[in-house]
């Protein structure tokens, strides 16, 4: 039976120590919420850290023992492994760089150490536990390393990555020493997750930049898999908190709590301490507000929660310094002896009054200055139930990106900021209960629950995607079916790449004029009255003609664009194609040549092609990358699309591929038997326009197609191709499943 393993730095269960021994108290957190229904089910399990340094053996067997019993497995840490890895790498270098915050990184190569060591020390938890069939799910920045630790020693395993925090641009993951390692050690999973697109785009740049894959449509070709790459948008336990909201629990503390508060209004703000919460600037944002519009004074109180969080780091406590000083100047300032500006709580508070807050706040502030999600939006959003309250959010939370009815804003704008308070404190309750009930109809149906199944379901995908594209040898009992189905057909086609398929790779393309065994070997085969033989090709037809032309061959060329039959005229495949566009890319292209020495631009009649094979090759694929992506903005939102073959990046108009071409010999011809061969993505169009019994077959060393089969490079396509010239089947052979 297959199982789900959810892999986290934290237990959902905290293991704690006190005078009367080991204590073991559930997590209140989101992720614990949404996959508690997962893990607890028959024979499923959460590998983490139990949150505390247990190297006593007898220890360690009485929490495991304790913690099996819930269907959770620890790992255990040294106190070196916690203060290097936890505190060290993952929250002194990972944790600013991915908020934006690299004047806090720290770049300690023992903290790395550290950092490999312990991912290795989760890799044996996982691998101790988890059968052939068994659903991998990998969380957060902790562990970035794991599953391509994981794909090594389990390579056909189905594994999942989720990343909690926002994932940077590529300008920042650069300066990370260990970037390359980082991001290959998330490609290992079959399907990588973030909060949003930005995200998500942010990877795929650094996947480009740094590890030269190439990706399309949030899909990553390594040789070895096709990975995929989504946005899923993480929501909470929506009932949860509305039903503590209704509680009489969090009634009885509302009452006890505005009684303190008088009339005045209630702006909350709920935060663990930390740099990228952005909680400095909302405080000057209402000193702001008070002294912009002074009608407010006496009127309205910010409750500020503070969650203690690592304040014996340096710019921890400087930060909780930072607070004090900022709350105490301004209720000295402002308070009279019946109102105090800012109520400041510096601790937790237990779910019924942190439901109560959320009840009696009129604006909930959540303006971090970056966050991966921040579910502290959502949190308030279920929470008000009689839908009266309003959202100031700032767009630099992966919520924002949902939220649009939130009073949206930049949190380093503190103007902005007080002038949003002074609007969400005047809107009338009508405008509330418009906005509020637009986001908790969103907010109810994405929530955590929807989140896990979601990506569940996308796993489950990648891997039936991964599956479509698995290529197996043209063995030799593959081979004997081919050529007797091909000897027995009336009418066979034969659809045949040039470069790479037909000829080897040339460092000048010029130089890859056809030899007189290739010459010879399509001759006969297009001899044969039952064969049409077509050279599909990305070359330019002067090219295909002046090599080929004498031969009674087909011709598609530049992938699509032209077309002619045997001793017929060139046609394009498309009335009125234009290529005016040409003129604006051509400058860009040899720009790009000027600096890459070794590169060229071939200008054929509908496309460009960049090629980059004679350039040094670590200088070429630096370049290569920035112009795949400023191709690819140049490109968004027309009818032009940039393709990466070998050694080459083409822009060519979006409809025209060599599988829409293909297609029209298919429907002239209804051949019994057809023949494809190609060894780039762009013969992948090819493959794909063939139908199912067609002979599909990939050229070259990446082996995930949608080609049926697979051989190893042009020997093997012309040993193929020269077989077929035989007349005789010695015998019938066993049929070959399409």
């Amino acid at each position: 039976m297959s199982r789900t393993i959810i892999i986290s730095n934290r237990l959902p269960t905290k293991v704690q120590r006190s005078s009367e021994g080991l204590t073991f108290q559930p997590s209140e957190g989101g992720l614990a919420t949404g996959l508690g229904s997962i893990y607890r089910a028959e024979g499923n399990v959460w590998v983490g850290w139990p949150g505390l340094s247990v190297e006593e053996p007898a220890e360690q067997a009485h929490v495991t023992e304790q913690l099996k019993a819930d269907s959770m497995a620890p790992v255990f840490l040294t106190d070196a492994e916690i203060r290097d890895f936890y505190e060290g790498f993952s929250n002194s270098t990972l944790w600013p760089t991915f908020h934006y915050f690299t004047q806090y990184a720290t770049y300690e190569p023992e903290h790395w150490e550290a950092y490999v060591t312990v991912n290795k020390k989760f890799c044996q938890a996982v691998l101790a536990l988890a059968g052939p069939d068994d659903t991998i799910w990998v969380h957060d920045y902790q562990l970035l390393l794991l599953p391509e630790m994981l794909r090594r020693e389990r390579p056909d395993a189905t594994i999942g990555f989720f990343l909690h925090i926002p994932f940077p641009s590529y300008e920042l993951i650069r300066v990370l020493p260990w970037a390359t390692e980082l991001v290959q050690g998330m490609i290992g999973a079959d399907l990588i997750g973030f909060h949003t697109y930005g995200y998500m785009r942010h990877f795929l740049s650094a996947v480009s930049h740094l590890l030269g894959l190439p990706n399309h449509n949030g899909l990553i070709e390594t040789p070895s898999r096709t990975v995929l790459v989504d946005a899923f948008p993480m929501g909470i336990d929506y009932q949860r908190y509305a039903e503590a909201a209704a509680s009489e629990a969090a009634q009885a503390h509302e009452q006890t709590y505005r009684q303190a508060l008088h009339d005045a209004r209630v702006v909350l703000s709920i935060d663990r301490l930390d740099y990228s919460k952005g909680i400095a600037q909302r405080l000057r944002a209402f000193e702001l507000l008070l002294q912009r519009h002074p009608e407010w004074v006496g009127r309205v109180s910010l409750l500020m929660v503070v969650v203690p969080s690592r304040d014996q780091v340096a710019q921890y406590a400087a930060l909780k310094e930072e607070i004090d000083e900022l709350v105490g100047r301004i209720n000295a300032q402002y308070r009279t002896i019946s109102w105090t500006p800012i109520q400041y709580f510096y601790r937790s508070f237990p779910f019924d009054e942190l439901a109560a807050l959320y009840r009696l706040a009129d604006v909930a502030l959540v303006t971090p200055v970056r966050d991966g999600m921040n579910l502290v939006a959502k949190e308030f959003i279920a929470s008000k139930i009689n839908q009266r309250g309003v959202l100031i959010l700032s767009e630099r939370a992966g919520a924002a990106q949902e939220l649009n009815e939130a009073l949206l804003i930049n949190p380093t704008d503190t103007g902005q900021l007080a002038e949003a308070l002074h609007e969400a404190l005047l809107m009338p309750e009508e405008e509330q209960r418009t906005r509020m009930t637009a986001m908790q109809a969103l907010v109810q149906q994405y929530d955590v629950f929807a989140w896990t199944k979601l990506f569940m379901d996308r796993l489950s995908y990648a891997k039936i995607k991964q599956l479509t594209l698995a290529t197996d040898v043209l063995d030799a009992e593959v081979q004997a079916q081919l050529r007797h189905d091909y000897q027995v057909a009336d009418q066979r086609l034969l659809l045949l790449d040039y470069d790479g398929t037909l000829v080897p790779f040339q460092a000048n393309p010029q130089h890859a004029q056809p030899d007189p065994e290739l010459l010879t070997l399509l001759a006969q085969l297009a001899s044969d009255a039952r064969n049409r033989v077509v050279v599909i090709s990305g070359r330019d037809r002067a090219s295909l003609e002046s090599w080929l032309g004498h031969l009674p061959v087909d011709f598609i060329a530049e992938h699509g664009v032209w077309l002619r039959r045997a001793g017929g005229e060139w046609h394009l495949i498309q009335e009125g194609l234009r290529a005016e566009w040409k003129r604006d890319f051509l400058p860009i292209l040899d720009q790009y040549v000027s600096r890459t020495p070794g590169a060229f631009v071939e200008e054929k009649s509908h496309s460009l092609v960049w090629h980059y094979r004679r350039a040094d090759p670590g200088l070429a694929d630096v370049r290569t990358r920035d112009l795949l992506s400023h191709l690819s903005f140049m490109t968004s939102n027309t009818d032009l699309q940039v393709l990466e073959g070998n050694k080459i990046l083409e822009v060519k108009h979006v409809a025209i591929n060599k599988g829409s071409a293909a297609a029209q010999w298919l429907g002239a011809e209804h051949p019994g038997f057809v023949l494809a061969l190609g060894d780039d993505r762009t013969d992948e169009d090819t493959f794909g326009a063939m139908p199912p019994e067609a002979y599909t077959i990939k050229v070259g060393p990446m082996p995930r197609s949608l080609a049926r089969f697979a051989v190893t490079d042009v020997t093997d396509v012309r040993k193929l191709l020269g077989s077929l010239l035989q007349t005789e089947v010695v015998s019938q052979p066993t049929a070959i499943n399409a």
